[in-house]
């Protein structure tokens, strides 16, 4: 895995291998992110990246969050609760020196508290494919204030998946095995 674009482009992020089954790690490979923020650059949804604060939800490698970082993002929280997630995000973050930008939650996606800041503007949904983890994880961060008015969010699934409440579909797209569904956050 390695960073596609921007400040930290073809730096190399820790290995987690094949993928670690058993803590639902499956990495987005270089193709699929290529791919996908070429579409996020392509001008169809704004400037993503310019200043946005992303929130990064499932983080796994962090390889998402930090590609938004790489290409301007002024910040990035990644969640995940999996141990080996968190040790390969702060090995991630560390290599490319991102700690003042960065900022991890050790925490189930789907029992985030109460945001006290301002809602996030791109959001990457990443969760474990198949356990119906995606749309319950959108419900509860926007109803705590973590997603705004307006966000930008990228689901990443198995399958095409509909537009749950609050949020309106702008595009859907298979990558191989990976399914990758664009949705706007309703005000």
């Amino acid at each position: 895995m390695r960073i596609i674009a921007g400040e930290h482009r073809g730096r190399v992020l820790s290995a987690v291998g094949k993928g670690d089954a058993g803590a639902h790690l499956r990495p987005t490979t270089d193709r699929v992110r290529e791919s996908l923020f070429s579409m996020l650059a392509g001008g169809r949804f704004g400037d993503p990246f310019d200043e946005t604060r992303v929130l990064d939800l499932f983080a796994g490698t962090g390889a998402l969050g930090l590609e938004a970082l790489s290409r301007g993002a002024a910040q990035v929280t990644f969640v995940d609760d999996g141990r080996r997630a968190q040790k390969l995000i702060r090995a991630n973050i560390a290599l490319l020196r991102e700690e003042a930008r960065s900022r991890l939650i050790a925490r189930d996606a789907t029992k985030l508290p109460d945001n006290d800041g301002a809602g996030y503007d791109l959001v990457f949904l990443d969760p474990p494919y198949g356990k119906a983890l995606g749309e319950k994880t959108l419900a509860v961060a926007r109803a705590r204030g973590w997603i705004a008015p307006e966000a930008l969010v990228v689901w990443e699934e198995h399958a095409a998946q509909a537009a749950p409440e609050g949020f309106a579909a702008l595009d859907s797209r298979r990558f191989g095995e990976t399914h990758i569904t664009f949705l706007r956050s309703k005000g």
